[in-house]
């Protein structure tokens, strides 16, 4: 059965704009204008940053330019995964030492909490359940990375990780030949629309700015440039993730990772009592092109996984549009976890881009010689890490300013992480149109052998790519 009908939105943004509503535009900038901060990026990052700065210091004059209207990129496309994983942890225990990634753990797992108790205080209605995470395996190669993967979190100090074996995994999500499974409670399932909304709204009722419809096409040291006026500020923040490329200058700082999602059709309670599902995990798996779900407040299943991984000379979608292949093989995903679902439809499909930078390391940083910060470089991993990134811009800020000293977030080895741009086209469209080429065949491959050593090739592809 085809995957989607005529009945499947295609594009639209997302399925979340589409159950919640687009926003209200807000004014774009009306001229020249002066601030104490400037943020360019109406994302989760560019928002966490504001709100805090203005809970912080109620005297800043925090300003936000978006280039569309707040949460049109990532954060309003997302799965609405809020979970405790960073991206570069392991470089950052080479770099700093165990100790040092121990510390950037914590600080993660703690900020899941941190988004859930902020969105209880500020009244924003979320749809977030604390269900956890549930990560399984249905492949013996699977289910040893699974193993080592489970005690490789384990040894970063997550103390309240389970393992499950096959039987233990069913009880919770009846997944298609599930062998093993590892939880953390550490997560969250969220609508990430309604959270973006939510936190542009308290944003502005502590008094930050936000100027919609206003891109910035250059970030100087001081300055932030729009057709409409150049905004002026000590420190200028790039909170643009992977829409980063756009900017003058930046082409190959992050590199644009196309992420693709589907939304079912309501399942009914029949449906949903062949799959359990009851605890509302979020749900992943070791595949190496791997997926990620959730179910839904309204009782869907929205399923992602890479479609396009990238597009040439680091070009963006319009408003989420996926191709109908991407479509047809995120459906494969759905019936290879839930065959009972084979003939339910697509209700929802879209797209949107993640920031990868090369060597797969989230960071922050505060120039202090410039008064440029940034932060980004999630791959994916997004939902939760901005808290955590905007916490560390305003500490930064507060310490350069002097209005506080150094603190626990400005410790943590992300920060000031230096890493080498991408390589030029045609070589960055080669390299990484290869890499999932060659994790899909691994995919493929342990599927059909059986075997419980991982494919060489996955070994091969995480080297080239610089993961490891």
């Amino acid at each position: 059965m085809s995957s989607a009908g005529s009945g499947t939105v295609n594009g639209g943004i997302s399925f979340w704009y589409a159950d919640d509503g687009l926003p209200e535009p807000r004014e774009p900038l009306g001229g020249d204008a002066t601030a104490d901060v400037v943020i360019v990026g109406g994302g989760y990052t560019g928002l966490w940053t504001a709100y805090y700065l203005k809970k912080a210091a109620p005297f800043l004059r925090v300003t936000v330019l978006e280039q569309k209207f707040c949460g049109y990129g990532a954060s309003g496309r997302n799965g609405g995964w809020l979970y405790n994983g960073i991206a570069g942890r392991d470089r950052y225990a080479k770099l700093h030492g165990h100790e040092a990634a121990v510390r950037l753990q914590k600080a993660m797992n703690e900020t899941v909490d941190e988004v859930v108790r902020v969105a209880a205080e500020e009244g924003i209605e979320a749809d977030v359940h604390q269900g956890g995470v549930l990560e399984v395996a249905y492949t013996p190669a699977q289910l040893a990375r699974l193993k080592a993967f489970h005690e490789h979190e384990l040894s970063y100090g997550e103390k309240d990780r389970e393992l499950y074996g096959a039987r233990e995994t069913v009880e919770r999500v009846r997944v298609a030949d599930a062998v093993g499974s590892t939880w953390t409670p550490h997560g969250a399932r969220l609508h990430p629309v309604k959270l973006i909304k939510g936190l542009a709204a308290a944003a502005e009722a502590l008094g930050v700015t936000i100027h919609e419809k206003t891109p910035v096409t250059e970030i100087r040291p001081k300055h932030a440039v729009t057709p409409y006026g150049t905004v002026r500020a000590p420190y200028v923040l790039r909170c643009t993730e992977g829409f980063t490329a756009s900017l003058k200058g930046q082409k190959r700082t992050w590199l644009p990772m196309n992420s693709s999602m589907i939304a079912t059709e309501r399942l009914t309670p029949e449906q949903w009592a062949t799959i359990g599902w009851e605890g509302r995990e979020t749900l992943g798996d070791m595949a190496h092109a791997y997926m990620y779900a959730q179910r839904t407040a309204d009782d869907r299943i929205a399923l992602g996984g890479r479609g396009v991984p990238y597009r040439f000379g680091s070009r963006t979608d319009n408003d989420g549009r996926t191709q109908q292949a991407t479509i047809d093989a995120l459906h494969e995903i759905l019936v290879r976890f839930f065959p009972s679902l084979a003939g339910v439809g697509v209700a929802h499909a879209w797209s949107g881009v993640l920031g990868v930078p090369r060597d797969w390391c989230a960071t922050v940083t505060l120039d202090r010689s410039t008064g440029l910060g940034w932060a980004g470089g999630y791959v994916g991993s997004g939902v939760a890490t901005t808290n955590l990134a905007a916490r560390t811009l305003r500490d930064l800020i507060q310490q350069d300013s002097g209005q506080a000293g150094p603190t626990d977030l400005t410790a943590l080895p992300w920060v000031d992480h230096k890493v080498r741009k991408w390589e030029p086209e045609p070589f960055r469209w080669l390299g990484v149109q290869g890499m999932y080429a060659t994790y899909r065949t691994a995919d493929r491959r342990e599927l059909t052998t059986h075997s419980a050593q991982s494919s060489r090739l996955a070994r091969m592809a995480d080297r080239v790519a610089g993961r490891h």
